[in-house]
Parts: structure tokens; sequence; C-alpha cells
């Protein structure tokens, strides 16, 4: 098979979350735990950090792997979901994974895959743990997709884990609260692993303490630590971003790593990991930046930055997916805007015409576009250069214009 004919095939097996939503998520690590036998057990072959969490567990881990990368370790950093290519998931000191590498994998196990019924996601992290297996990597820095507890990436037992923070996100799985949803993520703690909590939360702290405390692991916040960190990565959120990585970091034993390295790593980590979609500013005049924040919490703290601004006027490109939940983070935009009302090119990209309907409900008003494309193209027409673009709403938006 050529690498379209593969990725194709691995697309197809068993809906993918990213693409279909809710029928894709599987509560279960037993297919994960099989495809690793037959596989030889890789994940027991390299060590790692767990990074779980809503929000900003995808910046976080690049910031990790950059830190590593900068003190002269082979890490593999295994992300989701991609942008562009799919072998954005899976890297080895920033460089994707071979195409041919996913070929040979899937024509050597397909009829494993077919027969066990694998899903793409537990086929793509059986391909990360194979992959960073045969580089032999110092460590790998592994992403959760979805939750913690039965994500197929908790058959690992890190040297760190990793919780950024709990929002209110893809509640129809982790359950309605921030506790139940806490429950979920604290299922990366591991018996006597240190974990490390981002943000200090009130209405979920007893349930990571609870659980550290049943496991005997040592707990830190991260949000303790008072220090500054200058990054590379432009949005102010990131600020949070940087003490959670550099608490792991401090909490992380057998590796030599300086302050240089850390204060280098967190400089340096777009061009160690060509990380793209957090505050990205693609041009200036008219100024276009796209942020991947798609819930809640993330969009308050990035609409937040957008009000800091200096410009003429604010142009949305607006997509979301369809098991959004509208009234949560339509109140959250402004009113005094230019909306561009468009569908991400995934089968759980939300209609544009019903999006534009809800929108209106909250004074948020604009034309309708049946791609991200056209709605791109008709700001960039309709702004100034004195204005400003934003881009967002949905990683899959950010992904059809950079």
């Amino acid at each position: 098979m050529t690498y379209k004919e593969t990725t194709a095939w691995m697309f197809a097996q068993l809906p993918m979350y990213q693409r279909e939503g809710k029928t894709a998520f599987k509560k279960d690590l037993t297919n994960t735990l099989i495809l690793s036998k037959e596989l030889n057990f890789p994940e027991k072959k390299f060590r790692s950090i767990h990074v779980g969490g809503t929000n900003g567990k995808g910046s976080t881990s690049h910031m990790l792997a950059s830190i590593l990368q900068e003190a002269g370790y082979k890490v593999g950093l295994y992300t989701s979901p991609h942008l562009k290519s799919f072998t954005e998931r899976i890297r080895v000191n920033g460089k994707e994974i071979p195409r041919k590498k996913v070929i040979s994998f899937v024509e050597k196990h397909k009829n494993f895959l077919e027969k066990q019924k694998l899903s793409f996601f537990e086929m793509t992290v059986g391909l990360a743990f194979n992959y960073f297996a045969e580089e032999k990597v110092d460590i790998a820095i592994i992403e959760v997709g979805l939750g913690g507890r039965l994500d197929s990436t908790n058959i690992i037992t890190p040297e760190v884990s990793v919780i950024t923070n709990i929002g209110l996100d893809h509640t129809q799985f982790l359950g309605e609260t921030l506790p139940e949803i806490a429950f979920e993520k604290a299922g990366i703690i591991k018996n006597k692993v240190p974990v490390v909590i981002g943000e200090e939360q009130e209405a979920v702290k007893s349930v990571f303490i609870a659980k550290a405390e049943e496991c005997k692991a040592l707990i830190s916040f991260a949000s303790d630590d008072a220090a500054f960190y200058k990054t590379d990565l432009l949005g102010n959120y990131q600020q949070k971003n940087t003490k959670t990585a550099v608490t792991a970091i401090k909490k992380l034993s057998g590796f030599k790593i300086s302050t240089e390295n850390i204060e280098k790593g967190l400089l340096h980590v777009v061009k160690n990991t060509s990380l793209k979609g957090r505050w990205q500013i693609l041009q200036e005049k008219p100024k276009v930046i796209c942020d991947t924040a798609h819930n809640k919490d993330g969009l308050r703290i990035v609409l937040k930055q957008l009000e800091k601004e200096v410009y003429n006027k604010i142009h949305f490109v607006l997509g979301v997916v369809s098991d959004k939940k509208l009234e949560e983070v339509l109140p959250l935009f402004p009113e005094e805007a230019v909306y561009y009302f468009c569908k991400p090119d995934i089968p759980r990209g939300m209609s544009e015409v019903v999006l534009k309907e809800k929108a209106q409900e909250f004074n948020l008003i604009g034309k309708k576009y049946s791609s991200v494309k056209n709605a791109f193209k008709s700001a960039l027409h309709n702004a100034n250069q004195e204005d400003i673009i934003y881009v967002g709403g949905s990683t899959f938006v950010v992904a059809e214009i950079i």
C-alpha cells in the first residue's frame, strides 16, 4: 500500500474520535494491551512522562520534549490530534515518523489489527510505542488522547505523571462535573510515581490528593511556583504551562538537566518540536492570529488576550464541532465584531447554518460559508491593515489554514 492508502485504511477502522465523535470512544484498555503483547511490550523499553488534563497538555508536552532535547537526550513525542499530517503525532527529536515506517507497521500487522478490530487510536498508540522502542529513545513524552483512566496511552508506567488542569470538555464521555472529570484524568496517577498538577483548583484538589495518597505518589502543584519563565510560545496562557513543565522536569530523576537546558528548552519549543496553532501569528497588516482553543476555559483565556490587542475592527473566522455546547462558548465572544461562520471539513463538523443561527441568539452577526478557506478568504478581503482576523473555535478550523 502507498502512504495515502495506509492512512486512509487506518482512518476507516472503527470510528475515529476526531472525525466522528462519541461513537469512536471505547471505554476499555483490553485491545491496547493485546496489541502491546503482539508487539512484544514496546512501552516497557523506554522511559516516559505522561501528560493529561483538559487544556494545555499539548503545549506542555512540547515544552517537556524541547527541554529534554536541549539537555542532549533522544526524545520521543506522541501527541494528538494532528493538524496537517498524520505523522505529526509521532516524533523523535522533532522529526516526524517517516511515512515508510507507518506503511511497514500496518502491512506487517494488518491481519492482527483487523482480527482484533482495533480502533484508529489504539493502533496509532501501538505504532508510536513500537517506533519509540525501535528508535531507542531515552525518554518519550506521551500526551493522553481523551480522559486518562481508560485512554489507550494508559498502559505506560511513567517517571512522572502530569495533569495540567480540569475543565468541562468531552462531558459526554468523562462526566458532567469537574470532580467526575478529575476522577477520569487522575487515572494516569500510578503507584509511587510522582504527579504534578498544573493548576490548584478547589473543586478538584481533593480528588487528586486522594488518588495520590492511594497510590503513595508524591503530589506537587505547579501553580505554587512563583517564578516567571520566558518561552517562544506567544499566548499569555503559556505561563501556566511553563510552570507545569518545569515542575515536572524537577521531579524527573536519573536525567541531567541544567537551568540553562530548561531556559533554552522553553525558548526553542517551536524550533525543537515544530509546534503549531498556539496563538500563532500567520501575518501582519492585517494581523492574523489562529489558536486551537476550543472549550470554555481555553477560549475564555484566548479571548481575554485578544482584548489587549490594538485594532480598528476584529473579524472572527469561526467553526466548531457538532458536539460543542454553544450556549457555553458563544457568550464569551464580543458582539462588536464581524463573524464568518464555517464548517470544518470533518464528519463531525457543525453545519455553518446551525452555527450562524445559534450565534444570532447571542448577537453575534455575520455571514455563513461552506468552507473554512472561503470564510478566511472573505475575511482577508474585507479586513483593512489595522484590523485583526482571529481564526479558531476548533483545532480542525486552524488545520485548514496553516
